[in-house]
């Protein structure tokens, strides 16, 4: 195969842009649907929405120590973005470690400002949360970091957090929202969650770009990544529902991309419209003041005090 933009060889084929790239080309590809994503992303109407962030603003980008979040960090800071990025530590035996030691390793080689959170010292290690809590672990520990991320972007004063979501990590997300209905969910799933009292904006700017094409992007840029699953991840349904996406995708290539986009444009709305009229209202958490609709305590502060009680 020839590189579509240059003719020399190529290394990467994309079915669903009906295309290969040689390394120097691909790598300006990956830029440019960055680029394209942060512009920002089809809303009512199929108009485009706000710029996901400006090179103006600070961003706190999730650092998880895998391929996506480092690719992430890596194009922003080319692209010439104000990024720092902020690692939280799981405290997981022979998983969080190795993965710290990449994120610190990755960001001293760039010379990328660092951020890091350590659960174990807030209590919240995720063994012992495991170990006392009888509730599914991956539930409780998105929480957590969800938690973690927005006090993190607050507290630092930053515009926003950024997370390594890829397409395939959103029609997921999406297809699982679905099948369930999940009104409040739907309602704000995109690359762009605005700012809300208590809440920092949140943004995904890979969202145009698939988990292959960002693996493809991290190898030649030499990123090295921590690859290993979360040893408490398996059987998890994200998982399964990526396993049938892909599938559909190898049969009907780019059917993902207009997936998502489709429900931007013509279907997100409506369940913002829903959840605006039938949502529980907001209040402060009596505890760390995060803003909660479960009562007197968010989340995150009911999960500490069950694993204090159970001390």
């Amino acid at each position: 195969m020839k590189c579509k933009l240059c003719k020399a060889t190529a290394q990467v084929a994309l079915k669903s842009h009906n295309a290969a790239f040689c390394p120097d080309c691909y790598k300006d590809f990956f830029a440019r649907q960055v680029e394209r994503g942060i512009k920002g992303a089809p809303g009512p109407g199929g108009k485009h929405g706000e710029p996901l962030f400006t090179r103006e603003e600070r961003i706190l980008v999730a650092l998880s120590g895998g391929k996506d979040s480092l690719a992430l960090m890596l194009e922003l800071s080319r692209q010439g973005y104000d990024v720092t990025g902020l690692f939280v530590d799981l405290a997981i035996p022979g998983s969080s470690d190795v993965a710290r030691g990449v994120v610190e390793r990755f960001c001293r080689a760039h010379g990328l400002a660092l951020r890091i959170v350590d659960l174990a010292a807030e209590g919240l290690a995720i063994p012992l949360v495991k170990e006392r809590l009888k509730r599914p672990v991956c539930s409780v520990c998105g929480k957590i970091k969800r938690h973690v991320f927005n006090r993190a972007a607050l507290d630092g004063g930053f515009d926003a957090i950024a997370t390594g979501h890829n397409l395939d990590d959103e029609v997921a997300r999406l297809f699982s929202n679905t099948l369930r209905w999940d009104t409040a969910y739907l309602s704000d799933q995109g690359p762009l969650l605005p700012a809300q009292p208590g809440f920092a904006r949140k943004v995904k700017p890979l969202w145009r770009l698939t988990e292959f094409e960002t693996a493809n992007y991290a190898f030649l840029m030499g990123i090295e990544h921590h690859h290993a699953p979360c040893p408490y991840s398996p059987g998890a349904s994200f998982t399964t529902l990526k396993g049938v996406l892909q599938r559909l995708e190898a049969a009907m290539p780019g059917r993902k991309l207009d997936f998502y986009q489709g429900f931007l444009a013509r279907g997100k709305a409506a369940f913002a419209r829903q959840e605006e009229e039938d949502g529980a209202p907001l209040a402060p958490c009596a505890r760390c003041g995060s803003p909660t609709s479960s009562g007197e305590l968010c989340g995150v502060c009911r999960i500490r005090a069950a694993v204090a009680a159970t001390a």
